[in-house]
């Protein structure tokens, strides 16, 4: 019996903060090979939709399907948080500690199938990738805001996920920089991999799909999908679960 293709699907998802919602509902999918492109201007809700994709807030209302997507264990993934790397505005990545430690630790913690392992980057093969060879020893906090930046993604190579989630990726980072992680985008759709973006560069994704989020207008006038406004997150307490997902 063939495999079924893999397949995020959002019915009628709707995000926001605790039970007031701040955009949607969203009916779409995306398949192997494919990206996601999420636009939309600042406030629209395009970081709370990627962090309700990758775990980190309950959606709203609505659903998010999967098909054919395996968690880590190879097991069939009950959420995407299973089966997503997600990399968000903060790097994820522990400042004292060596890049190379932050890299083996993610993917220590990360975990995955065995039969995945021959073909993952070791954290020095992943920093090569990103343009940062031979800094393995260096604690995080010594880098630069675009090395930390080009860090932080390599974290995507050293642990198989099927989906990514990017909030931003190359925010920080220079053309040439741009460039080098299109190529490991591309690379990841054409092994069957999943992307979803919110971003303001390319990426290389020339045939991506878009979801525009714009801003929505409650009854009397304000913004958001209802006559009351969200309550406030805390900050810090997101913040530290959105670095450490």
């Amino acid at each position: 019996m063939a495999a079924s293709v893999s397949h995020v699907a959002l019915r009628g998802l709707v995000v926001g903060r605790g039970s007031v919602a701040a955009a949607g509902p969203f009916d779409t999918g995306v398949s192997a090979g494919e990206a996601l492109v999420v636009t939309g201007p600042n406030g629209a809700g395009k970081s709370t939709l990627l962090r309700t994709l990758a775990g980190l807030l309950p959606p709203v209302t609505g659903a998010i399907s999967l098909e054919g997507i395996d968690a880590a264990d190879g097991e069939p993934a009950a959420r995407l948080a299973d089966a997503a790397h997600y990399v968000g505005h903060r790097h994820g990545m522990k400042g004292p500690v060596t890049v190379g430690d932050n890299l083996a630790f993610w993917a220590r913690y990360l975990g995955g199938a065995a039969k995945a392992r021959d073909r993952l980057a070791t954290p020095a093969e992943a920093l090569a990738a990103v343009g940062l060879p031979g800094l393995d020893a260096i604690p995080f906090s010594y880098l630069s805001a675009g090395q930390q930046r080009r860090a932080s993604l390599a974290r995507l190579l050293v642990a198989e996920r099927k989906v990514w989630i990017l909030d931003e990726p190359t925010s920080a980072l220079d053309a040439a920089s741009q460039e080098r992680f299109a190529g490991l985008v591309e690379t990841h759709l054409t092994a069957g991999g999943i992307v979803i973006a919110a971003t303001h560069q390319p990426l290389g994704l020339k045939a991506a799909k878009t979801l525009h989020i714009a801003p929505r207008v409650g009854p009397e006038g304000a913004a958001g999908l209802n006559d009351k406004p969200a309550p406030a997150i805390d900050d810090t307490a997101l913040a530290e679960a959105e670095g450490w997902l």
